[in-house]
């Protein structure tokens, strides 16, 4: 996947996120992308549990419950716990 795919996630999310979309058309036009394509991105963005629904008043969508995508890699400290603890260990045992 391109990583201009990611940005247009993080653009999308965020758009819905202050319910700016505007129009699927004009959505897409701002994307630079089909209609086509950003309804692919909305189905698998609610594939993947977006509760996105559009008013047809405020002409935007937006998320029926506060949340958002966050994409991007976060380091696991689950290698450092077990390290951490023995260190503890090691000093308790010193000090007793």
């Amino acid at each position: 996947m391109p990583k201009r795919y990611f940005e247009r996630l993080q653009t999308i999310d965020y758009l819905i996120r202050i319910k700016g979309t505007g129009k699927p058309s004009q959505l897409a036009k701002r994307l630079r992308i089909s209609e086509r394509t950003l309804y692919e991105f909305l189905k698998m963005m609610k594939d993947l549990g977006a509760p996105i629904e559009y008013d047809r008043y405020k002409e935007s969508y937006y998320y029926g419950e506060k949340g958002g995508f966050n994409v991007k890699f976060t380091k696991s400290i689950a290698g450092v716990i077990p390290l951490l603890s023995l260190c503890i260990g090691l000093i308790a045992q010193t000090c007793l």
